[in-house]
């Protein structure tokens, strides 16, 4: 018998069913203007583009970056040099210049500890230890007074750490009573049910500038001459607790979406009722409520600004004192852009934490 050589399969044709069907490329005009949907976007995309022309004309191409003299940022565009001679007083506010090194220490801490948190070993206690310690050291440095550091009154507090440490100690401090105020309203006892829906309904009746007036102006009338509490502490405390309103009702809102059978699962098994809740059904509720947590997050954080109206020197107070300087001709957009920006830097990193969260959460679900 002779081998046959096997036959060598042909070179596919343009018509080879084999290959996939081409698609047809539409031309730009059409990509652009096919129907009236993508007309009126095209037009509505180019006179945007024609009018931000002028404004990155001015931000950029006629800025100025560096000058002799602060009277050289008369004419122009954008006087960045303000800005890179403000920095500064924009960041750490009426802090000791000698001492700004420990400002600078805390502003890195926190950044650390919200990068350290996207790593999945850091979770539950340990975490929340870590952050407590972390907390701790950057009180310690902001007020100094042990280990050799000198004391710094929080009245010479000022810039981003004051902006961060209040949205951080605020959120820090509302989230275990946000979960007391939900468990509460959905308790079975009148009386905790009562304290709870009167402490969420009047907080979120109330603007927040009414609660910080309230604690940084009547607070201290109301209290006996020999109680003396600080005035950041006492906005804190106002912040705090208009967080934990507002957290409680997305919390109860993701209690609301468990099925109630965990519950009386758990009691029939014995187990006591914190640790079904702390184990079983807060961790559930927290994962659906994740995209709503992150909004008041962000809402809290972008609410810091309002501190200024009861004088604490937070960032954007130290902006506006910047922008006050009669030797730079009132180079006030430049300090509120720059105070914007890190606002932008800081709920965008938010956003993205809680991006990662729910994509954390969604692979388990169906991995």
């Amino acid at each position: 018998m002779t081998d046959r050589a096997a036959p060598t399969p042909s070179a596919p044709t343009p018509s080879d069913p084999r290959l996939p069907p081409r698609t047809r490329r539409r031309p730009l005009i059409k990509l652009l203007f096919g129907d009236l949907v993508s007309a009126a976007l095209t037009v509505l995309a180019a006179l945007a583009i024609v009018m931000l022309l002028p404004a990155l004309n001015w931000a950029l191409l006629d800025a100025h970056w560096h000058v002799a003299a602060p009277g050289d940022c008369r004419h122009g565009g954008a006087c960045w040099a303000f800005v890179a001679a403000k920095s500064r007083l924009i960041l750490f506010g009426l802090y000791p210049p000698s001492e700004q090194w420990r400002a600078m220490i805390v502003i890195a801490l926190i950044v650390a500890m919200i990068l350290a948190s996207l790593s999945p070993r850091l979770r539950g206690g340990r975490l929340i230890a870590i952050w407590g310690g972390a907390i701790v050291a950057m009180l310690v440095l902001m007020g100094g007074g042990v280990l050799g550091l000198p004391p710094v009154p929080t009245s010479k507090w000022g810039g981003l750490p004051v902006t961060l440490l209040l949205a951080v100690l605020s959120l820090g401090l509302a989230f275990p009573l946000a979960v007391l105020l939900a468990l509460g309203r959905r308790g079975r006892l009148p009386l905790a049910r009562a304290i709870s829906v009167t402490i969420i309904e009047l907080v979120r009746g109330l603007p927040l500038v009414g609660l910080l007036f309230v604690a940084a102006i009547l607070l201290p009338l109301l209290l006996p001459p020999d109680w003396t509490v600080d005035k950041l502490g006492r906005t804190l405390a106002a912040l705090t607790i208009f967080a934990a309103a507002y957290l409680a009702e997305v919390l109860r809102g993701g209690l609301q979406g468990l099925d109630g059978g965990q519950q009386e699962a758990a009691e029939a098994l014995g187990i006591p009722y914190w640790k079904t809740v702390w184990h079983i059904i807060l961790p559930q509720a927290i994962q659906n409520v994740i995209p709503p947590l992150t909004n008041t997050a962000i809402v809290m954080v972008k609410n810091t600004s309002l501190v200024l109206i009861v004088g604490v020197f937070d960032m954007l107070s130290a902006a506006r004192s910047a922008a006050t300087d009669p030797a730079w001709p009132a180079p006030s957009t430049e300090a509120y852009l720059f105070v914007a920006l890190i606002y932008f830097v800081i709920c965008f990193g938010i956003s993205v934490y809680s991006a990662h969260l729910e994509t954390g959460v969604k692979s388990r679900r169906h991995g």
